[in-house]
């Protein structure tokens, strides 16, 4: 052939049109399908820290045959330390799965940049809410019952994968974990990061004078609060986002979704502005008979406030270094001094 035609033929595709015919080349074959085609990609709105991108998929032979929703989870531009990889976040996924707790289905990991630029999972696209103000705006007096004791259960049912059932040891020792060397991690990240922050140096002494003693380490979530699940109709269709999955005190898990940070628009329903504590303890206590004491509790939700102040420096440092600009880091960041205001509260015993 020559001429202009010629020319036409032989010019390279651009690269995100490549990037897609690898992209379904992979989901072809995990399908194992005659023929794929990606027919639409979003980013979905979320994932600070990773990307979350919906797929509308026409499948034609195989399993899938038909036309499909999935969700492609990669890395973002830079992570935060202490995230899990995807293919650790693949495999905590396929474990809480089968041990019958509510998640997107996973359906197939990618380890080979070529056809991503990263590496990613792709699990089922499912229906729902997570967006914390619309799912505690328009609640009564004590929330939603069924849905909180839902999250209890579910929760409950995370904690039941003790570290010799589960094939994670990716996930480390976890008899190396303790108080004291959480304590020990944030103080490091407070100094890398050069931070001086004296009301959070202040929880972290707190926290080394008032530990309770540890509980048998169990499967934590390790950011399970109202945000990173979806709810649709005040039902809870799955549990999302395991990047920080490890073993650990189950209080922790409890502390973490009932500290006051992520209540949202409902600050006096303690358990995660969805409800009252006692319905969140009654759904976890049917499947866990696990009490944890009101002592304990607001010594979780310091550790739980410390945390996520420490998370938000990080998540700051990370816009204000250059490596990723974003509004949403930067105000972030901002929310620290509500974070010491509740420190203070919770470590002098004034309840409101």
């Amino acid at each position: 052939m020559s001429g202009p035609n010629a020319a036409a033929a032989t010019k390279p595709l651009p690269e995100e049109q490549l990037k897609k015919n690898r992209l379904e080349s992979f989901l072809c074959a995990q399908a194992g399908a005659q023929q794929l085609s990606v027919e639409h990609q979003q980013r979905l709105s979320g994932g600070a820290i990773q990307e979350n991108w919906l797929l509308d998929v026409s499948v034609e032979g195989g399993a899938y045959a038909g036309r499909q929703r999935w969700v492609l989870r990669s890395d973002a531009q830079s992570v935060v330390q202490g995230s899990l990889s995807r293919a650790q976040e693949f495999a905590v996924l396929s474990a809480v799965h089968r041990a019958g707790v509510k998640v997107p289905r996973p359906l197939w990991l990618c380890e080979d940049t070529a056809v991503h630029g990263r590496a990613f999972f792709i699990m089922q696209w499912v229906s729902g809410i997570t967006a914390g103000h619309r799912l505690t705006n328009q609640l009564g007096a004590e929330g939603d019952p069924q849905l909180v004791a839902d999250l209890g259960a579910n929760l409950a049912r995370i904690h039941c994968i003790l570290p010799a059932q589960a094939r994670l040891a990716f996930l480390g020792d976890p008899q190396q974990v303790s108080v004291q060397t959480t304590i020990d991690a944030q103080r490091g990240v407070l100094d890398r990061l050069g931070a001086h922050q004296p009301v959070l140096e202040w929880g972290l002494r707190w926290c080394e004078s008032n530990a309770p003693k540890s509980a048998e380490p169990c499967l934590l979530h390790g950011d399970f609060r109202t945000g990173n699940y979806l709810a649709e109709a005040g039902s809870l269709q799955a549990v999302l986002d395991w990047e920080f999955t490890g073993w650990g005190d189950p209080r922790q898990d409890i502390g973490w979704f009932t500290a006051r940070c992520w209540r949202f628009a409902r600050p006096d329903l303690e358990a995660g502005g969805i409800g009252t504590l006692e319905h969140f303890l009654r759904g976890y206590n049917e499947v866990s008979p696990l009490v944890i004491e009101q002592d304990e509790l607001v010594f979780w939700q310091v550790m739980a406030t410390l945390r996520w102040a420490v998370i938000a420096l990080q998540q700051a440092q990370r816009h204000l270094s250059g490596e990723e600009p974003s509004l949403e880091l930067a105000l972030t960041g901002r929310l620290i001094p509500e974070l010491e205001q509740d420190l203070l509260r919770l470590t002098t015993g004034v309840r409101r």
